[in-house]
């Protein structure tokens, strides 16, 4: 599990693979993972755009960028939890995803809240620092 809070949203992140969509034979490797956004801001916050930075052990640099997670923006009370589920494929058999959130707040200021780096190695492989 990976977590960290800026401006009192927590950002926790679980990454999984997935066995079943993956393809080593073919350089195909795939990762579910989970993301717990706790905002503890004392604001009302609204999701409006991710970005996401991808690194795989080739080397391979990939960035996304996008509005809101899922298809969606939504809007997350203070003391409330948004989680969403979501996956990456790879063309090697780890990597590493950072990245952050811009949100916004019920004055109409913008917030860049980041997504720690979590890494996606092959449960049987051993870490590999990027």
């Amino acid at each position: 599990m990976f977590k960290e809070t800026t401006h009192g949203v927590t950002v926790t992140v679980m990454p999984v693979y997935i066995d079943e969509r993956s393809n080593p034979q073919n350089s195909e490797y795939f990762w579910a993972y989970r993301v717990a956004i706790e905002n503890n801001s004392g604001n009302t916050l609204q999701l409006l755009r991710r970005y996401w930075y991808i690194t795989d052990s080739n080397g391979r640099i990939d960035e996304v960028r996008g509005d809101g997670v899922i298809g969606e923006q939504p809007f997350i009370e203070n003391g409330q939890e948004y989680s969403y589920s979501s996956g990456c494929p790879l063309t090697a058999p780890s990597g590493i995803m950072v990245g952050h959130y811009t949100m916004q707040n019920e004055e109409g200021s913008e917030l860049e809240i980041a997504v720690p780096a979590f890494a996606l190695d092959l449960p049987d492989l051993s870490p590999v620092i990027n």
